[in-house]
């Protein structure tokens, strides 16, 4: 039943041999928009808002405000466009840190990423539950939270079973919003063509008020604060360089169109309805927020029809849930990239039979919905924690693309990078130190104190994978000390008579150190030895076939080495493989077609064990091999694991 309701929920298995099937999972430029674009988009329903409401009566500082946000946005997006082309296999802020400034920079940045991904998902889902409550019942609003934690569901449901079928589904509602806020400030710039004159005249007329009461210090500090309080506005911009691996050959083209289409539209948007705010005068309501109070003067002097209004704000809160995609799409990558330097556990780099990152998906999942239960769904307290970690990850980036261009001044093109990413990076530490002024002492805090605890759990689980990596590098030892026979020449395989399948990985001193086990334990019991492994695709294979094929090789070249050590060692031996995304699955496939042609077969398996495992540990090292035993033995095929001791020091 459990494998049936899967099946209906999350869809059947991919087929990892089909030389078309990383061109069905990709996504072209206008998908990929959808996909990694909602996040900055959608960030136009709250970035201007809370950067207007910050500058009070100082209306008249919206333009200078609006050319800044417009900037800003076309500066980042050409920054990371620059970053996309220097690092074409994605990974963004995480990769550029850790290359260019160290690793130590680059788990602050891939911490700071993730922590933010989960705050994207959070902000999106709590502000699209705004926009819907704030036209129902008061009475209704204790069922906010409730909503928003079926929304995450939902979201969560439809990433496992592929990024492409998510946005394919969220796609209309992208176009939709696209469509109604281009109407929108085209609609209401052209109302007001006639007054653009006068309003350009209060604007400097303003602008010499604000000089007289303020001076050029105070009025350029409001602006500064409400630049900086409007910081959401440029969150999402580096989504696109962290998700190359998603895109439709040829990558970097791809991924670079849809950066520029990311950054044209959130200029727009963000831009214009600034603009807009100044054009009609908007103030606060209690309870709305400016793009409603936008909506409903727009109507009165556009004539469009009322029913404007809650398409307007039907369009935003649904693209809000659309932009949570982000966190769904780019964190499990940033948290695979990680974990393949072993700063997160290794199973955040395995994929699921639907080729989706599945154990990272629930994980941001779970963690959206801790941070919604934590504040309760405060779309205030929620916007006061974001926007902090991303200008960490933005600073990192661009400090490490100045370090890269001064190393090559003398490379073409090195002045305008460096101009380029000089550019970026005063603006983002700038946006930083603001943002941290502002937010911190609010509640800021708590987005600070929680990226470093996990930086702190990185260093950890990195140090434990460390200490277990040199264990395993005393085991290698074994290789050079195996005594063998000679050349005789192999012996035939005997299908009828006792034999040991040996499940390995790589060609290492753990397989070899498992052969000799099974010898030592049962000398000359074992007529045949066939040695099986599973060729694992993970976060780093998911680029194409080139990267599977490259995989298949490399399994089979160990395995071949294996073979060739048992035959010298005088043993009748072969090997049989598969190359798949679940190891389970391909391992009783394999297990299966093995023991119809060696009936009486033994399979042996090798485990890490320490000697008072810890739950951390448990969730450090997955239990693989108790699965593919158990698997094994209720199809009635006996099974052992033989267990490799951890040295005391590894327990971490």
């Amino acid at each position: 039943m459990y494998s049936k309701l899967k099946r209906v929920l999350v869809g059947g298995p991919r087929d990892i041999t089909n030389p078309e099937i990383f061109q069905k999972i990709s996504l072209v430029a206008l998908l990929a928009w959808v996909g990694l674009g909602a996040d900055g988009l959608s960030s136009s329903a709250y970035g201007p808002d809370e950067a207007f409401r910050t500058l009070g009566n100082a209306h008249y500082l919206a333009i200078a405000l609006a050319l800044a946000t417009t900037i800003t946005v076309l500066v980042i997006s050409l920054a990371y466009s620059q970053i996309i082309k220097r690092f074409p296999y994605g990974g963004g802020g995480y990769v550029v840190a850790t290359q260019l400034l160290g690793p130590k920079f680059g788990v602050v940045s891939g911490s700071a990423l993730l922590v933010d991904y989960v705050l994207t998902i959070s902000v999106s889902i709590a502000s699209g539950a705004d926009q819907v409550f704030s036209v129902m019942p008061p009475a209704w609003a204790q069922w906010k939270v409730p909503c928003e934690a079926v929304v995450i569901g939902v979201l969560v449901l439809m990433n496992l079973r592929g990024i492409k079928e998510s946005v394919t589904i969220l796609a209309p509602i992208f176009g939709l919003f696209l469509l109604l806020h281009a109407f929108l400030i085209v609609g209401g710039v052209a109302a007001h063509a006639g007054e653009l004159h006068a309003t350009a005249s209060q604007v400097v007329t303003g602008y010499h008020q604000g000089v007289a009461t303020l001076g050029y210090v105070g009025m350029g500090a409001l602006l500064l604060r409400a630049y900086s309080m409007g910081a959401g506005t440029y969150t999402g911009i580096e989504a696109v360089s962290n998700g190359i691996q998603i895109m439709r050959e040829p990558k970097v083209e791809t991924a670079r169109r849809t950066m520029t289409y990311m950054a044209i539209s959130l200029a727009i948007t963000a831009g214009g309805i600034l603009v807009l705010y100044l054009l009609y005068r908007v103030t606060p309501v209690p309870g709305k927020t400016l793009n409603a109070v936008l909506a409903e003067s727009f109507v009165r002097t556009v004539p469009v029809g009322h029913w404007f209004i809650p398409a307007l704000l039907a369009s935003e809160a649904a693209l809000l849930f659309v932009a949570a995609q982000t966190g769904f799409v780019d964190g499990p990558r940033v948290m695979s990239s990680m974990a393949m330097d072993s700063w997160l556990p290794h199973r955040f780099a395995q994929i699921s039979d639907r080729l989706s990152m599945a154990n990272g998906v629930l994980l941001m999942g779970a963690a959206a919905l801790l941070t919604l239960f934590y504040t309760r769904g405060n779309i205030t307290a929620l916007v006061i924690m974001y926007s902090i970690n991303v200008f960490i990850t933005f600073s990192l980036s661009q400090a490490g693309m100045l370090r890269y261009w001064l190393r090559h001044r003398r490379d073409a093109g090195s002045g305008r990078g460096l101009g380029i990413h000089g550019v970026a990076f005063a603006l983002c530490f700038a946006i930083l130190v603001g943002v941290l002024y502002e937010k911190f002492a609010l509640g800021g805090w708590v987005t600070a104190a929680v990226t470093m605890a996990v930086v702190g759990v990185c260093f950890w689980i990195q140090r434990h994978y460390r200490l277990v990596r040199q264990q395993f590098r005393a085991l290698d030892e074994v290789l050079d000390t195996v005594p063998t026979r000679g050349t005789e020449p192999p012996r035939p395989l005997e299908p009828g008579q006792p034999t040991a399948v040996v499940f390995v990985g790589t060609y290492s001193g753990l397989g070899v150190h498992a052969l000799l086990s099974i010898q030592r334990l049962y000398p000359g019991f074992y007529r045949n030895f066939v040695f099986v492994s599973i060729g694992v695709i993970d976060a780093a294979t998911l680029h194409g076939m080139e990267e599977v094929e490259r995989l298949r090789r490399q399994t089979e070249e160990g395995l071949r080495k294996y073979v060739a050590l048992a035959q010298k060692l005088g043993l009748a031996a072969d090997y049989r493989m598969e190359i798949a995304p679940d190891a389970l699955e391909a391992a009783e496939q394999l297990a299966t077609v093995i023991a119809r042609e060696f009936p009486r077969a033994v399979f042996y398996l090798g485990k890490l064990v320490f000697q008072r495992p810890t739950l951390v540990q448990r969730m450090l090292h997955n239990r693989t091999a108790e699965n593919i035993q158990e698997r094994l033995q209720f199809m009635g095929l006996n099974t052992m694991i033989l267990p490799v001791r951890a040295m005391a020091g590894s327990r971490g």
